[in-house]
């Protein structure tokens, strides 16, 4: 393959790479998101869970005791969802790393393969260069030699 090709496959590669980090980024911000959401949710419910108490200690009438319940209930339903959507994001980032991992072991591969063939290219050009110094020298002590 002509290193052109090669520095071709190694820049699509980091661009791949590039494009996998930046998915990762968005969904561990999504969940960083959804995971403070559900703080919130907790706190709400902590603290309508209070308020019911209070309210229950001090006298309430039923209506009100059942738009308490119902709310926290809601509350309920809403943590329950937010779990289920965390854990959804989890299953998301854990598919989104491997397809992470797998670029950066592709990209790493083609740097490998490249490094080795520049490794070959340069050990190529020593042997020709010690060559030439060879027939070089051979040459000079020929020359002297037979100058003389």
């Amino acid at each position: 393959m002509p290193n052109a090709s090669m520095k071709t496959l190694i820049h699509l590669a980091e661009n791949e790479v590039d494009q996998q980090i930046k998915l990762l980024q968005r969904l561990n911000s999504e969940r960083q998101q959804a995971a403070i959401q559900l703080d919130t949710l907790h706190q709400y419910r902590v603290d309508y869970s209070d308020r019911l108490l209070q309210a229950s200690q001090t006298g309430v009438t039923m209506s009100n005791y059942h738009n308490f319940y119902r709310f926290i209930g809601t509350l309920d339903q809403a943590i329950t969802q937010q779990n289920s959507l965390l854990g959804h994001l989890d299953k998301k980032i854990s598919v989104q790393q491997q397809h992470w991992l797998a670029a950066k072991q592709r990209l790493n591969a083609y740097q490998t393969l490249q490094e080795r063939r520049d490794q070959q290219a340069l050990a190529t050009q020593a042997r020709i260069e010690q060559r030439e110094n060879d027939e070089l020298s051979a040459a000079m002590h020929y020359r002297l030699r037979h100058a003389n």
